[in-house]
């Protein structure tokens, strides 16, 4: 073929290779990557520098200051802070629930890494799932995609946005603002939505009984469904007609654990000892059915409060929690009562209740001998449950938070975010400067370690991304990109620029579908902005539909998030497919009708 030189012919192998290596997955996707950065300057096709260049490039900076900006925004419980006023909003109605979560995932999602939004609400949509009596199979797909949409609402939301003003930066086009795909992908969110909420009860999976619901500990599933946190105040003249009443005593009583009590004047026990006695004016928490708390209300005269007030901030989802843990062979602890391990005193953790021998105690718990394999379910401070699971004594079968969180530090977390957005808005100073002033200022402020930023930064998305910009390199200095890009406008004809725009949102759609969306985004904008001038059409509108269609990534479960939520939802590939199929058609149709009427192509 005319043009076709011999350098041509190696980069279109070296392309066809990573895809191959892509699809099969014989080795994980950054080792591909780390093959073409090695392989390219050997074959003369980029030069040693061009072939690490990747590492200082605007868009790895700017993700993985992205990654450590959602690190500390996550830290300090910003995230967990919203679920709760939007299920307010969103009342027990499952379509209502999918629309405010999905756009409160989308929001979150278009200013950090979507896989980041869906992990943190995954507790939280399981937990609604259970309470409410929702499938999570109805919930989970609908909230999962409405993550992958957000990274579409700003120029900051999705890996490929990120790297697309890199890769338009050697045509000299003019670069896109951080909110000029705002129209479009607020636009995609909703019709993402509303898809689900208008034909969800046809694509989506219908089980006839969720295991989704179902518990993993068998003791979380007998001895606390239904349970929560209350708050009792007790009145002033509690102790003048009756005999002394303790904490011990209102659990065998009532079947309820004191897990918080406040003394006159701002005393806090967090949990208060078992002998404790109850005195006027003092507030107490506890734990255990409505039922159970209202009667004791009753009983005792005290005054139920609507919710948590007084010990909103102990018990706060984000700093303490109850978890399953079984007595593990041959420990310390087998052999003896709770009462003699003493953990109230020694963790500042509460014993809910046991499960021994097939038989659920919540009373008396204290003169129990544990035995290898009973089941304890525990409420404490994260970081206190911690310490005891690193003793190895008890084996946690539910999922303990591991890294320490920091309230307190919130206000400075939302400060460092807001001060990176403006620098990019107001300064237009260069994005990964701007977003890493953010993650420093995280840092220097304690919002997050520096130990915990290097964990956060997932280095295999960095290799990753910084190992296919040489290939785009080797692409576009070669001519590859510019036969290619020949060769397709020669086999679909002279063709108007949307119907033109319409081809490269579903070839970046299947792209994406079998590689990554940074290597497809990396492959395919040099080609399509030579597609563009080629046919004369907007050659800037054509990368944005490669960094947008990248994220249509629905049909099969390839995407992080997609991956992620499989398993928790019990889907199966064919779910992906039926579902997908729709939501990847509504895509494409109405980025192409956004992009023609708000951009005018």
């Amino acid at each position: 073929m005319a043009g076709l030189s011999l350098e041509i012919i190696m980069v279109m192998a070296m392309i066809c290779l990573a895809v191959f290596l892509f699809i099969v997955e014989w080795v994980r996707v950054d080792v591909v990557a780390i093959l073409m950065m090695v392989t390219l300057p050997i074959l003369g096709l980029v030069t040693p520098k061009e072939a690490f260049v990747g590492f200082s490039s605007n868009a790895v900076i700017s993700i993985i200051a992205v990654i450590i900006i959602g690190a500390g925004l996550d830290r300090t419980g910003l995230i967990n802070r919203l679920v709760k006023p939007v299920l307010a909003l969103a009342g027990s109605s499952t379509n209502r629930i999918i629309i405010f979560i999905s756009a409160t995932v989308a929001f979150i999602s278009s200013f950090m890494q979507n896989i980041g939004a869906a992990a943190l609400f995954l507790p939280a949509i399981q937990r609604i799932s259970k309470d409410r009596s929702i499938p999570t199979s109805k919930l989970l797909m609908p909230i999962g995609f409405s993550a992958i949409l957000g990274g579409t609402v700003t120029l900051v939301g999705s890996s490929p946005l990120i790297l697309l003003n890199e890769l338009l930066e050697p045509f000299g086009l003019k670069p896109f603002g951080l909110f000029d795909v705002t129209p479009v992908g607020v636009a995609l969110v909703a019709a993402g939505i509303l898809t689900f909420v208008v034909a969800g009860r046809f694509i989506l999976p219908q089980p006839k009984e969720d295991a989704g619901l179902q518990e993993a500990g068998a003791m979380e599933r007998k001895a606390s469904n239904g349970d929560g946190h209350f708050e009792l105040h007790i009145p002033s003249d509690f102790t003048h007609y009756r005999d002394p009443i303790s904490v011990r005593n209102l659990r065998q009583r009532y079947l309820l654990n004191i897990v918080a009590a406040k003394e006159p004047p701002d005393h806090i026990l967090a949990p208060p000892p078992a002998d404790l006695e109850l005195r006027g004016k003092m507030d107490i928490a506890v734990f255990g059915s409505e039922e159970n708390a209202k009667r004791m209300a009753v009983e005792l005269g005290m005054e139920m409060k609507p919710a948590l007030d007084v010990f909103k901030n102990q018990l706060a989802d984000d700093l303490s929690g109850s978890v399953e843990a079984v007595v593990a062979p041959r420990s310390h602890v087998e052999g003896k009562t709770l009462r003699e391990i003493n953990l109230r005193d020694r963790y500042q953790v509460t014993p809910i209740a046991m499960y021994s021998q097939g038989e659920v105690y919540r009373a008396d718990l204290g003169d129990i001998t544990l035995t290898a394999g009973d089941s304890v379910l525990l409420f404490g401070d994260w970081k206190r449950l911690q310490l005891l699971a690193e003793e190895r004594n008890f084996l946690f079968i539910t999922p303990i938070e591991k890294e320490p969180m920091r309230p307190q530090k919130a206000i400075f977390a939302g400060f460092w975010l807001a001060v990176a957005l403006v620098m990019v808005i107001i300064f237009h100073l260069q994005l990964s400067m701007c977003l890493m002033t953010g993650a420093l200022g995280m840092i220097l402020t304690r919002v997050i370690t520096i130990d915990e930023a290097y964990e956060a930064v997932d280095w295999r998305t960095i290799f990753l991304l910084a190992g296919l910009i040489p290939l785009g390199i080797a692409t576009e200095k070669t001519g590859t990109a510019a036969w290619i890009a020949n060769a397709v406008l020669s086999a679909i004809g002279d063709v108007s620029p949307i119907v033109l725009l319409t081809v490269i949102g579903i070839l970046s759609t299947v792209f994406t579908l079998v590689i990554s969306n940074v290597g497809a985004t990396v492959l395919l904008v040099p080609l399509v902005v030579n597609m563009a001038i080629a046919a004369n059409a907007d050659p800037r509108m054509a990368a944005l539909v490669v960094g947008l269609a990248t994220s249509n990534s629905f049909i099969l479960p390839t995407h992080q998030v997609n991956a992620l939520y499989m398993g928790p939802g019990h889907y199966r590939s064919k779910d992906y497919m039926k579902a997908g199929s729709v939501v990847s058609v509504v895509f494409i149709v109405v980025m192409i009708a956004m992009i023609y009427f708000f951009y005018g192509v």
